[in-house]
């Protein structure tokens, strides 16, 4: 296809096409426009430059992400005290900031532009799940809209658990290139047979595959409460507000105690674990007593004068988690030095974490073995593939009051879904303020609260063992085919 340069018409479709693929996810589910979206963006990117493909990604992650995480927005403005301007701006830099991230690998889309149509149509999907993966370790890593997750509940679904939801993004990604590329050979029998035949396997393998057990039940199912507090994120972190949490802490769980398991959601105490040990040791023995296990979100500082996001368990539950993944701002200040103290978004209560330790024991309750992921952890495929291992249930506890009325909270928990399927184990998923969910190891939701509401989940829960392909191997193998691809693709050019 020979180059014609891109003109505004074609940064424009960009931009609209850029921001319609973030209705293929939750809470929309939209599905099809991330084939449409994907075929826009293959098609205006075919016979381009690097620098031409560049800025045609640059634009449609600048609609992508100015849609999808549009909630930035509202965590610096409503909760992190920011003007409407200044809270705009920062969201602007992140879009923009984000926008570079998504382009620069699919750029390299430009070193194709005289391949063959059909040696484009395989590079296109490579680069974009490279892309993907680039984006989960690049500066820390923001693993956010991965468009596998729009598709957790049709046929290609069934593929999770072998290679986790950057191949599903990638099968999506083919088909969108493919349509450009049935485009241009409209009249060929063979390409459009071959399409066919490609698109059929992959929809009818994932449907295959869905049938598939890749675990087995283990163990009696067990009876847990999640607790839903829905406590106002800044006013629960004022000292005259914690004696009432405490209380209603220890009259909550008083309620439970026919249960086997109590979860409470991230920093459900908001002090520091050392400034209410005995509190915590009174309860802990209560709990064990009763045979009840406990497991909470609270801050803790050790001897070194470090503090960490963590759970705890008390009762029949033990062990601590720390978390791993810290979000940018809300966790730690990058820059502290110079951007503490300046507004008050810098400034949010618990914003000076550490990370946790990259290896860490699982909770236990009695001889089950729980995974736990804390809020934004829970986006990281690789990161609760390896603890799921020989996890019988996976846990994820968070504090989604952070991203108000918006998309953010649906999406969070199509990713807990996803972290279910991949890895074949149940999912626990406690919210201060919804949406709480006990998912099964398919990734159905089999309850749920509704948000804004305090209340408690009561479900019945049954452990499961052994491990998927993706636990065991993560996203390696579908990182490795794409660069495999690549990589043979421009031999293939080389010495054809």
């Amino acid at each position: 296809m020979p180059e014609q340069k891109p003109n505004i018409s074609s940064f424009l479709l960009a931009l609209i096409s850029g921001g319609l693929l973030p209705l293929a996810l939750a809470p929309f589910s939209w599905w099809p426009t991330a084939i449409f979206s994907t075929f826009i963006l293959s098609f205006l990117c075919r016979g381009q430059s690097i620098r031409a493909v560049f800025s045609l990604a640059l634009v449609f992650g600048l609609g992508l992400y100015g849609v999808g995480t549009s909630w930035v927005y509202v965590s610096i403005h409503d909760y992190g005290n920011a003007s409407i301007e200044l809270a705009g701006q920062l969201t602007a830099l992140f879009t923009f900031g984000m926008a570079i991230i998504f382009a620069l690998p699919l750029s390299l889309f430009g070193l194709f532009r005289n391949a063959p149509p059909i040696a484009a149509t395989l590079a296109f999907p490579a680069l974009w799940v490279l892309g993907e993966w680039m984006r989960s370790w690049f500066l820390t890593g923001f693993p956010w809209l991965n468009i596998g997750y729009g598709f957790i509940d049709t046929w290609i679904a069934g593929w999770a658990p072998l290679f986790g939801v950057m191949a599903l993004s990638g099968f999506i990604v083919f088909c969108g290139a493919l349509c450009a590329l049935l485009i241009e050979y409209s009249q060929s029998r063979q390409v459009i047979g071959g399409g066919l035949i490609a698109v059929l396997f992959i929809c009818a393998g994932g449907a295959y595959l869905r049938t598939t057990n890749w675990s087995s039940p283990s163990g009696k199912p067990i009876n847990v409460a999640l607790v839903q507090p829905d406590l106002p994120l800044l006013e629960k972190w004022k000292d005259d507000e914690l004696k009432k949490i405490l209380v209603n802490f220890q009259q909550t769980n008083e309620t439970l105690l026919d249960q086997d398991l109590i979860v409470w959601p991230e920093s459900a105490i908001p002090t520091l674990k050392s400034n209410i040990e005995g509190f915590l040791d009174d309860i802990h023995i209560n709990l064990k007593e009763q045979h009840v296990a406990l497991i909470t979100g609270i801050p803790i500082n050790t001897s070194a004068n470090r503090y960490y996001n963590s759970v705890v368990g008390l009762g029949r539950a033990s062990g601590t988690y720390y978390k791993r993944r810290l979000v940018p701002f809300g966790e730690y200040v990058p820059l502290e030095q110079w951007l503490r103290g300046t507004i008050a978004f810098f400034d949010l209560p618990m914003s000076a974490f550490s990370a946790g330790a990259a290896r860490q024991e699982p909770i236990q309750v009695g001889s089950l073995q729980i995974a736990p992921a804390i809020c934004y952890e829970i986006a990281y495929p690789d990161l609760l593939a390896k603890d799921s291992r020989d996890a019988n249930i996976l846990l994820t506890v968070s504090n989604d009051t952070w991203f108000g009325n918006s998309i953010g909270p649906h999406q969070h928990l199509q990713m807990a879904r996803m972290r279910a399927l991949e890895n074949a184990k149940p999912l626990l998923r406690a919210t201060n303020d919804g949406i709480t969910a006990v998912i099964d190891q398919r990734g159905k939701i089999r309850e749920q609260l509704p948000r804004f509401e305090a209340g408690i989940l009561k479900a019945e829960v049954t452990p499961f063992s052994g491990s998927s392909p993706f636990s065991r191997y993560g996203s390696l193998p579908i990182v490795g085919l794409s660069f495999a691809i690549l990589i043979m693709l421009r031999l293939f050019r080389r010495f054809r």
